[in-house]
């Protein structure tokens, strides 16, 4: 897979470096983050940081199963794998780009029940 603004963000936070996963972020970038429970959204990358450190500790990956990118919109998607071994349910992801790479808005969804492809 191509090495985008995603795949390398998903990386960090799987890593626990919000740090780096921050700095691949617009200041000012604006997500929405789906889940069944509802709708996270958020302006600005402490918007972003404050959701995933508020998490707790999560042992998760996200691991890609295709990815797109179109005219400057990065696509995604994937299996959400909590603690090594059980697939939590998938998730599919766009990202707008600034013209300097950084991404300036993020939506995902994610369901514990629809896949779209075999997980690999």
């Amino acid at each position: 897979m191509t090495s985008t603004a995603l795949s390398r963000y998903y990386a960090a936070v799987d890593a626990g470096d919000l740090d780096t996963a921050m700095s691949l972020l617009d200041p000012e970038v604006r997500s929405a983050i789906l889940l069944p429970g509802g709708a996270v959204r958020g302006e600005g990358r402490q918007a972003l940081h404050d959701y995933l450190s508020g998490r707790g500790e999560v042992v998760r990956r996200h691991v890609l199963l295709r990815e797109a990118v179109v005219d400057g919109l990065e696509l995604a998607y994937g299996a959400v794998v909590d603690d090594g071994t059980t697939t939590t349910g998938h998730f599919i992801a766009a990202a707008s780009l600034g013209t300097d790479g950084l991404v300036t808005g993020y939506q995902v969804a994610f369901d514990p029940e629809l896949a779209l492809l075999p997980d690999a």
